[in-house]
């Protein structure tokens, strides 16, 4: 009867002591694995705005302590090669940023994809009478656009393209470099008096909720397809394994993309509109871990 009863009790302590060091586990699990600091890089664009702020809300949430500082995209990858940041979450790859990637992208990891289907392209609204990028070969055409192409900063890889566009094309334009928002500043002053306009223009944007426009068929194909790219430095997945897992995992459908951009306006405080939307959609977010 003793030796049953010692046993009983060997049993009953065992089970508590495993059952401890499994919630002692699991605790340990919902922290991030170090304390080290992260910085997380990008462009002035809406989207790269938008995954970027998102981004901060989960990582911030799990306790890790983030930065983010935006600045051109040839820096970004120069920074990530040397190691001097963690994070771009905003890469257009395998084409509109390839010369970026083919002089840095030995040194940086990719580790998933913000968004699977961008594109690229010269974006008219819709009330405009051309549909393709040939038609802006006439004169007189490019005239009604004061042979103009709005275009961004000439760092991003859409305005190499367009600068190929107009010599592939002939096209009697002149690209016009600006930013982000001064673009989308000039759509809607032409857009409001309905006036011809031609922009550089890319999905996923809010421009296409906000507008009614259109792509120019691009026949010769200088615009192409990608992905925005998940790009991290080398080592990063070594440090922050946790942290690596939930970048892999991170995706946003066409939709749900469109609705955090619309959270995280121009103008807005995108650090607070983020994390808003960050709570609203949490279960979705923490999916990702």
């Amino acid at each position: 009867m003793f030796k049953r009863t010692m046993l009983v009790l060997f049993v009953l302590v065992l089970a508590v002591s495993l059952t401890a060091i499994g919630c002692k586990k699991a605790d340990e699990g919902d922290q991030p694995e170090e304390k080290g600091k992260m910085t997380i890089l990008y462009p002035n664009w809406a989207e790269g705005i938008a995954v970027t702020h998102l981004a901060l809300a989960a990582l911030t949430d799990k306790g890790y302590d983030v930065t983010v500082k935006p600045i051109e995209p040839g820096p970004i990858y120069a920074s990530l090669a040397k190691g001097d940041a963690e994070l771009f979450l905003d890469a257009w790859l395998p084409h509109t940023h390839a010369d970026y990637w083919k002089k840095f992208g030995d040194d940086i990891v990719k580790l998933g994809e913000s968004f699977s289907n961008g594109t690229t392209g010269l974006v008219v609204p819709q009330y405009v009478d051309i549909d393709s990028i040939e038609d802006l070969k006439d004169v007189e055409v490019a005239k009604k656009f004061d042979k103009k192409i709005i275009g961004i900063g000439s760092g991003a890889g859409i305005h190499g393209n367009t600068e190929k566009a107009i010599k592939e094309y002939g096209l009697p334009m002149k690209q016009i470099t600006s930013s982000g928002p001064a673009m989308m500043a000039s759509l809607k002053k032409a857009y409001d008096r309905k006036n011809p306009v031609v922009i550089t223009g890319w999905k996923p944007h809010f421009m296409w909720a906000r507008y009614d426009l259109k792509y120019l068929e691009d026949p010769k194909g200088i615009y192409p397809k990608d992905v925005m790219a998940i790009l991290a430095r080398k080592g990063f997945k070594d440090e922050f394994p946790k942290a690596a897992e939930f970048m892999s995992n991170f995706n946003l459908k066409e939709t749900q993309l469109y609705d955090l951009m619309g959270a995280v306006k121009e103008g807005d405080d995108p650090v607070t509109a983020a994390k808003k939307w960050y709570e609203d959609h949490k279960v979705l977010v923490n999916s990702w871990w």
